[in-house]
């Protein structure tokens, strides 16, 4: 079974590192041209977690799975500052993928929910600075993580190969950092992310019933609404990446509380499911991409384009 797994690893990430890059490339390429059906300000969020998971396949995928299940010949990474310094990385781009999917599921929230806010919170430049902020204090929380490694061994003065030093599992401050670092991803994100939908179902079930009933009394009969169909569209595109989100990242979840309380994984099979927790995470990047091409008529509009114009 163990090298069933190892055969299946090594397919799957080079087949997501393929599809994840260029799918991520043809979203940025997209929507950094606008007209594609949505505000400004919701395309400043979607091109951000475009770029954001382009990240975490070059980082992650690439260099760290593709890398050691093709054995390439990638020898900076196994010096120690790069070898630290590529976690860290990894670590900062995983969060940044996350919460800036958490900051377009606020900001659609806002945008449903909240009319008195929305004209103020809901532009352009507020994207702007919320993204720069989320991203600035994510890397400076990844810092840390590029200190707690130390070199396996010194080869002519040259550190190689990262090994976690052993005071990082006893030291008062590196486990507060742990547990913080555990509890801003994925624990928050995952909460926010149900919070956020639950708040919008209620307020959307809600005013869906007081103005079908305001339609039908003033009019004495059903027509259709444009407020409430443009705000079906929005909607659809919030819960199916929020969607997404919660199902590619839930295993990953399950997988993550029950090491925190039990240790140690011991049986092949909380191994398994450990690898397919790994796995549906890192595919949660390529999603996206597919997501925008079948809820947006102008996005596969503009796809179609540009693959004639390609062929032509």
């Amino acid at each position: 079974m163990a090298f069933q797994m190892y055969d299946l690893k090594k397919s799957y990430y080079m087949v997501l590192a393929i599809i994840g890059l260029l799918g991520n490339l043809l979203a940025i390429m997209i929507f950094s041209r606008g007209n594609c059906g949505v505000s400004k300000c919701t395309t400043r969020y979607l091109v951000a977690m475009a770029i954001a998971d382009l990240l975490v396949i070059i980082f992650e995928v690439i260099l760290k799975k593709v890398i050691y299940y093709y054995e390439a010949p990638v020898f900076f990474l196994d010096i120690t500052p790069a070898c630290s310094a590529h976690d860290a990385l990894c670590d900062a781009v995983i969060d940044c993928s996350v919460w800036f999917t958490i900051a377009f599921s606020f900001d659609r929230f806002v945008a449903v929910c909240c009319p008195n806010l929305r004209t103020r919170f809901c532009k352009e430049k507020t994207a702007a600075v919320m993204l720069s902020t989320t991203c600035i204090l994510l890397c400076l929380k990844s810092t840390p993580i590029y200190f707690i490694y130390e070199p396996v061994k010194i080869v002519d003065n040259v550190p190689w190969f990262c090994y976690v030093k052993p005071n990082f599992y006893s030291d008062s401050g590196w486990v507060s950092y742990e547990c913080f670092a555990k509890a801003l991803t994925p624990l928050l994100p995952f909460a926010l992310i149900l919070l956020i939908n639950t708040l919008t179902v209620r307020h959307i079930l809600a005013s869906s019933r007081v103005r079908k009933e305001l339609k039908t009394h003033s009019n004495g009969e059903k027509n259709s609404d444009p407020e409430m169909e443009s705000r079906r569209k929005s909607v659809i595109l919030l819960f199916a990446i929020s969607g997404s989100f919660i199902f590619l990242w839930l295993m990953f979840i399950i997988n993550f509380l029950r090491y925190t309380f039990k240790g140690t994984f011991y049986t092949e099979s909380e191994l398994i499911f450990q690898d397919f927790g790994f796995m549906f995470r890192n595919f949660s990047c390529c999603t996206n991409t597919f997501i925008y091409a079948a809820a947006q008529s102008k996005f596969r509009e503009k796809i179609k384009n540009a693959l004639k114009s390609l062929v032509s």
